[in-house]
């Protein structure tokens, strides 16, 4: 058996990633079951102080955590410690509510009992797991606030961008939440390069980033198809600008080169087939791009002073 410092993060990443990669309403029991029974086995087995299920037992300033004081029960015969297990006990029988509420009352009860820190996350991860997601985002935010510098503030952030990814919805809906969610995981990334967390937020980000794409391509095509040209021309220049390391990329070139022949803008349109055929030779796209020009007489041809080139050569890699 691990531990005890270990065990709340290993089952941590383990809901997570179960959770945060399965579809809502398909979450993988047995992950889920595996790593409640790990916290239950560490709250059941005695753990020296209930303070060494967290972490390295510091409140990240170096200073030890300490149980709650002897004298810190409540008048109903309740303690932070019997609190925090009887939580864990309740996300081990999947009744997140009941779990929420009492690593709520911690705080409540005791709000000056090291306990009451880690109360605070794991409502945000027992909102979480009953798809409570603003409720979670609400929590891990006031954790971030009270505690920014504590070491378990990178989960905080994950969590908030695991809860906005986890709400991405069809690309013909409002995105404003798939935007959300990008900011949220690319800030992770940004603030906690090193954390176990930082490879996730990655690739999240990097399917949300195809996902703003794929709506400005719904978009684009939509307008191109009732030759609303200028409009259509936007909307795939937003792809290759803000989003050029997804997957609709080559389309997004391929239909430039469209939009600008129907215009009759050929220095444009010979610019993105060259572009596309540079970076993308074997695709299907550049073969439909090339056909487009040479039907007209055209070869692809790159003007670098065009603003697909420029944005094609200032771009960052992701």
């Amino acid at each position: 058996m691990a531990d005890g410092d270990s065990a709340v993060k290993v089952v941590l990443e383990m809901f997570a990633t179960s959770a945060g990669d399965a579809a809502r309403g398909q979450r993988v029991v047995r992950w889920r079951n595996a790593a409640a029974a790990l916290m239950l086995g560490f709250a059941l087995a005695g753990c020296s102080t209930i303070s060494g299920i967290w972490n390295d037992g510091s409140d990240g300033d170096g200073s030890t955590i300490q149980p709650a004081a002897s004298d810190g029960t409540a008048t109903n015969g309740e303690t932070a410690e019997k609190l925090f297990l009887e939580g864990q006990v309740k996300l081990h029988e999947g009744k997140y509510r009941d779990a929420a509420k009492k690593f709520e009352e911690i705080e409540r009860q005791f709000p000056y009992s090291s306990l009451a820190r880690r109360g605070i996350l794991m409502t945000a991860f027992a909102h979480y797991q009953r798809n409570q997601y603003d409720d979670s985002i609400l929590a891990a935010k006031r954790y971030i606030t009270l505690y920014p510098g504590n070491k378990d503030a990178a989960y905080a952030y994950y969590l908030i961008g695991l809860s906005y990814y986890e709400q991405i919805t069809d690309v013909g809906r409002d995105q404003q939440v798939t935007e959300k969610a990008l900011e949220a995981l690319t800030e992770v990334e940004r603030r906690f390069p090193d954390s176990e967390y930082a490879r996730d937020a990655k690739q999240k980000a990097l399917l949300a980033r195809d996902h703003l794409a794929g709506k400005e391509m719904k978009v684009g095509r939509y307008y191109l198809t009732r030759q609303s040209y200028v409009a259509a021309i936007n909307r795939f220049r937003k792809v290759v600008t803000d989003y050029q390391t997804t997957s609709h990329t080559p389309e997004a070139l391929e239909r430039l080169t469209e939009a600008y022949m129907a215009l009759g803008i050929q220095g444009e349109a010979q610019t993105a087939a060259a572009i596309l055929g540079h970076n993308y030779p074997d695709s299907q796209w550049y073969q439909d791009a090339y056909t487009l020009l040479k039907s007209d007489g055209l070869e692809p041809r790159e003007n670098k002073e065009s603003w697909i080139s420029r944005a094609w050569k200032s771009v960052s890699i992701f």
